[in-house]
């Protein structure tokens, strides 16, 4: 570590999880596992949706992207956490939200417009939304990068969290930190709030067209389709309101690292487990490619 006038810190040392040596090695088993399942998972979609002809569609085109962000969001993360479960020393020298909004978009359509669906969810449509999606997760993140950059941290440079997460670095800054909390608030209120705001106007639309269908059969078979969507919405968007929206006297850092193992781990973990398992198209596509190749 560097120092100069301002004790100029060049490398942070992650608390992690917990603090106690006899969790670690269990705690590590567990997390290993997650991060298995996860990488099966997503990359398992990602492939089945790539070579099942059934799948091109653009609600799978939407899940297809949202494996990769889970596998990649993941993947930055939780390696880095399983090292400091069994290492002595932890050094070390941050995009779905608007994608599940426009998984929302997708079922409104499909559900509310089903004879113009194909000709509204294009694909020259479909890869316009998801390239607003990688955008403003780009630009989130340079934002936040850029401005953590230009503070100074002097005194303790130990990161109460298993990842540099921005709040915990923040509290280490012996300089003005109240740029990078506003950006935070507006930042994280267009990534957080707007999507919910979106997603819940869009199943208003879903919910209003569903209980004009005529037949059980057809209301349920339409709640079906969204079912997993608002499952996936509420936990994703529930810990990231929670840890991001408290007010300031009720943080704990432990009930961040709770949240955090939430939105960093165990969602990227369950996405494919809720899409592919309540899913008809997924199951059928699977045993076409499994029964395929054995046959």
């Amino acid at each position: 570590m560097a120092t100069s006038n301002h004790s100029f810190v060049t490398e942070f040392i992650l608390e992690g999880l917990t603090k106690c040596p006899e969790l670690q090695f269990p705690l590590f088993l567990l997390f290993l596992g997650v991060y298995v399942v996860t990488v099966v998972g997503n990359l398992g979609m990602i492939l089945l949706i790539a070579i099942s002809s059934q799948l091109h569609s653009p609600m799978y085109y939407f899940l297809g992207h949202l494996s990769f962000i889970d596998l990649c969001y993941s993947s930055v993360i939780t390696p880095k956490m399983l090292v400091n479960f069994v290492s002595e020393k932890n050094i070390i020298s941050f995009l779905a939200c608007y994608l599940l909004t426009a998984m929302a978009y997708d079922r409104y359509v499909a559900i509310c417009s089903p004879l113009l669906y194909n000709v509204i969810m294009s694909h020259r449509v479909c890869s316009i939304i998801m390239a607003v999606v990688y955008s403003l997760g780009l630009f989130g993140a340079t934002v936040h990068t850029t401005h953590m950059s230009v503070l100074s941290f002097c005194g303790s440079h130990v990161v109460s969290h298993y990842f540099c997460d921005i709040l915990p670095l923040l509290t280490l800054s012996c300089s003005s930190t109240h740029i990078n909390e506003t950006l935070l608030f507006i930042i994280g209120g267009v990534n957080t709030l707007a999507p919910t705001l979106a997603v819940f106007i869009s199943y208003a639309f879903i919910l209003s067209s569903i209980l004009r269908i005529r037949s059980a059969e057809g209301r349920s078979k339409a709640f079906g389709t969204c079912s997993s969507h608002i499952m996936a919405v509420g936990i994703f968007f529930g810990s990231i309101t929670f840890m991001y929206f408290k007010p300031p006297s009720s943080n704990t850092m432990e009930e961040e690292k709770v949240s955090s193992v939430f939105y960093t781990t165990v969602i990227p973990m369950l996405n494919p487990m809720i899409y592919s398992l309540r899913n008809k198209d997924v199951k059928n596509a699977l045993r076409k490619v499994v029964g395929g190749r054995y046959s």
